[in-house]
């Protein structure tokens, strides 16, 4: 097995983390007003935001470009280069290259890194923006509206034929930077429904671009679900509970700004119904379950109605169970929300 580790000391990470603050506030006004990641007072939500407003403009065809293990081969002298031209002090220098080679334990053996950034360093997002910001500035220059977060760059304009011309230009910009396109991932396209850090944009009534929620992202968050509320394990309520709410709201905020409260909604009412499919699993026999509906508030007719079928849990879980086991039920369990 082919085994690889940096392996950065704590003292290290001591200097990264001090060198950090105070080229952060030295470096960070210099790049481009339209990359967002990895920077004070900026974020995700903000290229998603400009990605948003760029669309509404009326580019609507997005060059996604994807860089090859963008982080694993950025090139040293590039980098430092690009680093000499905006820090003056020789010993910085000196001491940002001595990182960059900080070596990678393979099978055991120590061997010096000959490209990419540190994994886990502190210094990495930094040096990615410094490299990639030169990209940036020629997009600005020529005009385009664009938004960059981390690696991940879209290029917004008003045709197919413009988008496959600034696809061509970047490759060449990139190549200069010894950095590859990936053109599997890499692709130019109407913009809606394309995937942009988790979230997409759909034309609405009136040509209104709102955002929304990614497929790919609701495929994940369903997946996590479905393993969170497994009907095995013997597990109950209250630790499901516990489970949701160490997900739920962490991933909620992400997404506050997704326009699509629907689906938010259809999202809280699939995952209450797994809960009561887990509640019918618990229960097992009719005979449990008749009793424990009962107690809960359930009519003689609908408590023996589910009883009778108590091993059908997914069917059951969407029957008249969903006015006994309620939206109130699970509050006070504090099952969290998405709407």
């Amino acid at each position: 097995m082919h085994y690889e580790t940096t392996v950065p000391t704590v003292i290290d990470r001591l200097i990264q983390q001090a060198l950090l603050q105070v080229l952060q506030p030295l470096l960070d006004p210099t790049f481009s007003k339209f990359s967002y990641g990895f920077r004070p007072g900026r974020s995700a939500h903000d290229a998603v935001l400009h990605a948003q407003q760029c669309v509404q403009q009326g580019y609507q065809v997005v060059v996604d470009v994807d860089l090859e293990k963008f982080f694993d081969r950025v090139n040293h002298d590039v980098l430092m280069d690009r680093l000499s031209k905006r820090i003056d002090d020789k010993a910085v220098l000196r001491l940002i290259r001595r990182f960059l080679r900080a070596g990678v334990m393979i099978n055991g053996v120590l061997v010096e890194r000959l490209e990419g950034t540190v994994q886990g360093s502190p210094l990495s997002p930094l040096l990615a923006n410094v490299l990639l910001d030169e990209v940036d500035q020629a997009l600005e220059r020529r005009g385009h509206k664009f938004a960059r977060y981390a690696d991940d760059c879209n290029v917004y304009v008003r045709s197919q034929r413009a988008g496959e011309r600034v696809l061509r230009s970047l490759r060449k910009l990139y190549a200069k930077l010894h950095l590859r396109v990936n053109e599997a991932k890499t692709a130019v396209g109407p913009v809606f429904g394309r995937k942009f850090l988790g979230y997409c944009l759909r034309r609405w009534s009136g040509n209104t671009v709102k955002i929304a929620v990614s497929p790919s992202a609701i495929v994940k968050f369903k997946q996590r679900i479905r393993q969170i509320t497994r009907r095995v394990g013997g597990r109950s309520l209250v630790q499901v509970a516990v489970e949701l709410r160490s997900f739920i709201p962490g991933w909620k905020a992400y997404f506050h700004l997704a326009q699509t409260p629907k689906i938010f909604r259809d999202l809280d009412g699939w995952i209450r119904r797994r809960l009561r499919a887990i509640q019918l699993k618990h229960w097992r026999r009719g005979r449990t379950a008749y009793d424990a509906l009962r107690r809960l508030g359930a009519s003689q007719e609908l408590a023996k109605l589910i009883a009778c079928s108590s091993k059908r849990c997914w069917h059951n879980s969407l029957s008249g169970l969903h006015f006994i086991l309620s939206v109130k039920y699970y509050d006070g369990l504090d099952v969290p929300r998405l709407s």
